[in-house]
């Protein structure tokens, strides 16, 4: 064995699928996170079916923010693409810069959906305002916890970016990303559009 590949973690280096030990993990991840929110999901959408009268408290969703979280959430992402392009390139400080600023689209998701709620609040849409608020409640702030998980992570996997170490994590780091993103796409349209 060379030092070269004993200095590496054998997290990096062995895997019976062929796919890095690492990456294989993340999906397995994402994976579970489908199930759950799959399942939320499902049952909002079952829920709402049933209770035509949700469309009436659906129409109090702040749909403009909501479309600007979009646009934030999908503009993070291309950072995070370019991101992974760069620790492609062996060009660490590049990756960690943009997984800065991907972290960056996350904290303005978060205060835009803070300045969100306070208003709902305000006005009085609170959890235990009805199954609709119930579940919009539930399904956004849980998204809001993997949007905040995935800063914290992409924050870290910077700091190792920066210094041209584990590069391989930017990609882990931006798959769970994406995965964070298209979770919001399905929460957009069934919690602000849908009337």
């Amino acid at each position: 064995m060379s030092t070269a590949t004993a200095a590496k973690p054998i997290a990096n280096t062995r895997s019976a699928t062929g796919i890095p030990t690492a990456k294989l993990i993340t999906w397995w991840v994402i994976a579970s996170e489908i199930v759950i929110f799959g399942g939320l999901l499902a049952i909002y959408i079952m829920h709402r079916l049933g209770h035509p009268e949700w469309a009436e408290a659906a129409s109090h969703t702040n749909t403009m923010a909501g479309a600007v979280n979009t646009f934030v959430l999908l503009t993070s992402s291309l950072c995070a693409v370019l991101a992974h392009k760069a620790a492609d390139a062996h060009d660490g400080p590049k990756a960690a810069k943009l997984l800065r600023l991907t972290s960056l689209g996350g904290l303005i998701f978060l205060t835009i959906k803070g300045f969100e709620w306070t208003h709902d609040i305000h006005e009085g849409f609170v959890l235990s305002s009805g199954g609709f608020w119930s579940y919009y409640y539930t399904l956004a702030g849980l998204h809001g916890l993997h949007v905040l998980a995935g800063m914290i992570i992409m924050l870290i996997v910077a700091a190792d970016a920066a210094k041209n170490q584990e590069l391989q994590r930017v990609e882990c780091v931006g798959l769970y990303w994406h995965f964070v993103d298209i979770v919001w796409i399905f929460l957009f349209p069934l919690l602000y559009i849908a009337r």
